[in-house]
Formats: C-alpha cells, structure tokens, sequence
C-alpha cells in the first residue's frame, strides 16, 4: 500500500484506483460450499440475534443459537421446516459480512495513505459465454460498494462474441449494476476480456473480431466510463529460485507462457483481434470529452431487477424446499424473460434501463412502465409496492409466473388479487403432449404457436390474450389496476417483436428509435449531452450487409437517406455534435480524429455525406465535394468506404 500512495493521481503519480480484492464469494458460490466455519457460525447466530427478537427468531430456527455444537449441525445440514427461511438468511448475512470484509480492506488501505482515489470492487458472474448468472454476484456484493461513498464496482465481462444470443445479456447487466448504484457511481468494467478465445491454445471458441469492438461501444453507450481490458498482453511466468515441488516451480500454473489469447501475445505478436480493437479505442477517445459527459436517451419503460432473485449461491443439496425454490427463480428470472422479452425489447429500438424493484422507489411519473420477470415466488413487499405503483398509474409488463408464495414459500397472492385472478395450475410441454397457445384480443390474430410451459388463470374480468389451445385456459391477460394496468405473458412465448412493442405501447412506453429493416439484428441506441450534442450508436449483429432508414420521434433522421451497416460492423453517428466553430449537423461517417484545422472520418458508405454548419471556410480536396445549401454545408465523400475508408476535411485557416 506505501508503493501505491506515493503513486497515486493527484499526487504526482498515475494511479488512479485501488481494487481491494477480486471477485469476493465467487468461490464459495461456484462451488456451493458457504462459508461454516465455527467462526463464521458463531457471527451468524450474533447476527441472526440482532435481526429478529427472540420470539420471532424462535419460530423462524427451532434449536438453540448459542449452543455450539447444535447449532453447526443445524446450520449445515439444515432441516425442512426451516430450510427456505435459511435460505434466505444465510444469503441475506453473506451480504452483510462481505460488506464488513470490504470496508475493514479499505480501513487498511487508507491507514497506509491510500486516498482520494476510488476503491473498486470487481463483480463476477459471467460464464459459458452468457451473462445469465452474472446477478448472482451483483446480489452477493452490492452492499458492499453502495455502504458508503468512495467504491466503484465493475463488471467482469467474458461473454466472447457479441451476437444475436447474447447482445441482450451486455445491455441488462450494466442496466442492473446501475440499478442498485449511488448516484455518483458510474458504470465500469474491471475485467474487460479482449482476446481472440484461445485460451487453451487449441485454436477453438475463436472469437469474431467485432467482439471487443461491439462490447466495447454498447459499454461507452450504456454510460461506462472506464474500461480496463484484460488480458491486454501476456508474459512470461519465471521459474522460482526455491524450488516448490508443484510439478513446473513457476510463479503461475499456466505453464511457461501466459495470456496467448490476449491481443498482444507473450512475444509481442498482435493477434487479429487487435486492429479492431486499437481502431475502436481511437474512435472512442477521439470524442472523449463529449462522450464523458452523455448520458444514455431512454424510452418511457424500465426492467426491474429483484436482487434476491439471483440470491441463489447456497443450496443445500439434499433440501427439497430449497430446491424448489431456486429452481423456480433460475427457471423465471432469466431464461425466457432474457431470450425474449428483453431481446424483443431492444430489436423493437426500446432504449431502457433498469429499476431495482426490491429496494428503490418506483414512480410511475419517473418510470412510467417496468418490464418485469416474475417467477412463482416474490415478495410480499414487492408484491405490494407493484400494485400500488400500478394504482398510480404505472404499467407492468409482467413476464413469467404470476406469484403463489413469498420467498419463503408461504402463500402470498398480493399481485394475483390485484389482477383480479386465481392461478390455476402450470402446464408443461411432454413427450406426447404439445402444449400450444392460441391468441386471442388485440394478439389476434396470430398463428398459435408451441411453447414449453403456461401457467393458466381463472381470469375473471381481465381481457384474455393467450389461450392454452387444447382446454381454452387463458395464460394471458391484461388487467386494469386503479389508474394503471397491467399486460401478464404467463407462458414461454416466442420472440414475437409486434407483440412486445404493442404491449409496450399499450402500456404507455413507445420506442421513439426506430429503423425500418425487416431482417432485425441491430442494436441501436443513442446518447446526449444537456447541450442536445447526441450520438447514435448501431450495431449489426449480422454477418449481412443491411441497409436502413432511420427515424426519431417519427422523423427521419440523416435527411431520410438510405444507411448501409455493414456485417458485423458499429457506428457512432454525430448529430449536432460541434468541434472548433464546426456543427457536425450529422454524417454517415464517424469522427475518427479531432484538432483545431481538421476533422478526419472513418467512412462507412459507397458516399458518405457529413452535413455541417460553420463559418469556417473548407480547403478543397480531391477526395471530397462540397455543397452549400443553406445554412448547411454538404460534404460529398469520392472514396468507396470498402476501398479506403478515412476521409480528412480541413479548414482555410
């Protein structure tokens, strides 16, 4: 700690943040294995102590807390009747305790000078190239970067290529970290993976080379504002001068080498991937400043995010009632809801972030519609401040189940009361039963479809939407709730764009981003400043050209001209972006470099066209053409972007 606070920003060095630890409970969560120790037991019975009076805690655990023998055998192998209410306990506790562990981390680090810097708290989750699990660590961790002023958290993003499986998985991660920060945290990435996939060094799970470019810029879109890449370079591991007997006697068990997947290898070599790398990170600096202070353009609907959700690390394996429970929130809180709710959301130009449902307020002035995956089990409080935001006059797109029991598993129909309806019985798809659904009301008509479950209702004055073919139970529905109303998909229905967007719009949230190809595959979203200097940044997730019409607000946007997105390309397109006297009014070309006498510009086009408004006099140039009209200035590019794609405008001075 000394060598760093001699080093630190702001005192003539160039640190500028301390992570304080790595991935804290990661292990014992991969592993299922909590932490018993007798010391840990000890603290949780104290903490067990001050939570609950002594009555309720008797009710809650039948043994005695403070003997020590029985309560280690009770808290490891746990019986039934209390096994979901430790469930949650033990979850709840690990919270606490790893939030005491971070903050006595950072007592010792400002005890040794280490100030005035942020301490950084690098949250895991992300596995099989899917970022479904990576709440886990956001619910394991949150308290302890949002304790006290001073932390940031980070994601740990290694999902390998960003594509059409799993482009929804970035976005919602970053909207769920946001969700549960203080205001002054922003978005970060600690452990940004940039290489090609090839960690075995069996040329296998090799990665696009649109990967690090694509996670990158919907990062910077989402509002992220450090990126540290790992493993950037990779080294060589020395071998001890004490030999340790571990079978290599090196520094690290990868062997001689290590990070041969990283952009620049071990020798010095630069992969594939770092070309697309290094000319993203240059687009990105070149408009820093402007970036630095955007934040994203959001529509009228958010997800919500139940932390306890994703409070699923523990388990023990031979609890039926546990697994019941984490089964059904694994089954709900993700997997469809993710796949097709959320990916319908951002196909359909919906830009949203995240409200966490559990522990903030939810207006319906600030957040006037919430897209929400429910499994079976929520609770009551939540319960209860839905339908009093609904009662308000909020929408709820709800996705899933609607809930039975609380998140003990004891019977709480508050949301299914305020819908008006009584939940049935659940369906599943079998070997020789072909569950399907049928629409019906403002869904009809559509063609009825398969899916894998239903939960049906007894719907009583809601509008029916979905209906299990066979035995006509509804499984969808929309339901008025004082001022508000409510849209509920109960089944796993396909990722129908039409559908969400017209729920959406039902609801009151309209995507005011909207292009017109059919063959979908595009992120877009967009930024701005309070000065209304914006960016739109697209994606084609696609290995095809596709070519666009773009429309804000219902007005076409770049004068309604025809934009082609290259295959597995990104842009981040100006619009009244103003650099040294010059209005960047928009352009089919992205800023590549700044100065005070020139713009240069990585085209994108057979012609690009960069409309600007400036006094400035442009100096003519063989590769460009220049037209007045107005008060706007046409700049016509003569170069094919495929041919040569960087374009400089300078001005007279």
């Amino acid at each position: 700690m000394p060598v760093l606070a001699a080093r630190l920003y702001g005192k003539g060095g160039n640190v500028i943040g301390v992570q304080l630890d790595n991935e804290i409970g990661m292990l014992s969560w991969v592993s299922n294995s909590p932490d018993l120790t007798e010391h840990v037991l000890e603290d949780f019975a104290g903490w067990l102590q001050r939570k609950y009076d002594a009555g309720t805690l008797g009710r809650r655990y039948p043994f005695k807390l403070d003997r020590k023998e029985e309560r280690e055998q009770a808290v490891r192998s746990p019986r039934e009747e209390y096994a979901a209410a430790l469930l949650h306990d033990l979850g709840y506790y690990m919270r606490h305790r790893f939030a005491k562990y971070v903050a006595e981390l950072r007592k010792y680090a400002e005890q040794s000078g280490v100030t005035g810097i942020p301490f950084l708290v690098n949250i895991h989750g992300t596995g099989n190239g899917r970022g479904k699990t990576y709440p886990i660590g956001i619910s394991q961790l949150y308290e302890s970067y949002t304790q006290a002023p001073g932390y940031l958290s980070g994601s740990d993003i290694y999902f390998g290529d960003l594509n059409m499986d799993t482009f929804q998985d970035l976005y919602l991660i970053n909207g769920f970290m946001d969700a549960v920060h203080l205001p002054d945290q922003p978005l970060a990435s600690l452990e940004f993976n940039c290489g090609d996939g090839n960690f075995g060094e069996t040329y296998g799970s090799r990665y696009d080379p649109s990967a690090v470019d694509f996670k990158t810029r919907m990062c910077i879109a989402q509002g992220n504002r450090l990126l540290n890449f790992y493993l950037f370079s990779g080294g060589y591991n020395y071998r001890m001068d004490q030999k340790l007997g571990d079978g290599n006697d090196r520094i690290a068990f990868t062997g001689e080498r290590h990070g041969f997947a990283a952009p620049v290898g071990p020798d010095g070599d630069l992969n594939y991937t770092y070309p697309r790398m290094a000319r993203v990170n240059k687009t990105v600096m070149a408009v820093a400043d402007k970036l630095a202070v955007m934040d994203e353009e959001r529509d009228a609907v958010a997800y919500g995010f139940i932390p306890d959700y994703y409070m699923t690390e523990y388990k023990y394996p031979h609890s039926t009632v546990m697994k019941d429970i984490v089964t059904n929130l694994e089954a709900n809180r993700n997997a469809g809801a993710w796949d097709i709710m959320a990916r319908a959301m951002l196909l359909a130009g919906y830009r949203f972030g995240s409200v966490d449902v559990q522990n903030k307020p939810i207006d319906p002035q600030q957040t006037p519609v919430i897209a929400l995956p429910s499994a079976r089990y929520m609770h009551a409080h939540i319960q209860r401040k839905l339908v009093a935001y609904m009662e308000a006059g909020g929408g709820l797109l709800l996705y899933g189940e609607v809930p039975l029991y609380d998140m003990e598993g004891a019977p709480c129909t508050i949301l299914a009361d305020a819908f008006g309806v009584k939940p049935t019985r659940t369906l599943r798809d079998g070997g020789h039963y072909y569950l399907s659904l049928c629409a019906e009301g403002w869904a009809a008509p559509r063609p009825e479809i398969r899916a894998y479950y239903a939960q049906t209702f007894d719907h009583g004055k809601t509008q029916p939407l979905l209906r299990v073919y066979d035995t006509r139970e509804v499984c969808a529905f929309e339901a008025a709730v004082g001022d508000g109303k409510a849209i509920v998909i109960a089944s796993a229905y396909r990722c129908d764009i039409p559908l969400f967007r017209t729920a959406l719009e039902r609801l009151g949230a309209k995507a005011e981003l909207q292009h017109d190809c059919r063959d979908h595959g595009i992120f877009m979203t967009s930024t701005a400043t309070e000065d209304g200097e914006r960016f739109l940044h697209l994606l084609n997730l696609d290995g095809f050209d596709k070519e666009i019409r773009l429309y804000d607000r219902g007005a076409p946007l770049l004068e309604g001209r025809p934009f082609v997105l290259s295959s597995k390309d990104g842009v981040m397109l100006p619009l009244d972006i103003t650099y040294h006297g010059v209005k960047i009014v928009y352009s089919t070309a992205e800023i590549a470099q700044v100065s005070e006498d020139e713009l240069a510009f990585r085209l994108t086009q057979a012609e690009d066209v960069i409309a600007l408004e400036t006094d400035r006099r442009i100096a003519a140039s063989d590769a460009y053409s220049v037209r007045q009209d107005g008060s706007t200035v046409y700049i016509i590019s003569k170069k094919h972007a495929k041919v040569d794609d960087r374009l400089v405008i300078r001005f007279a001075s």
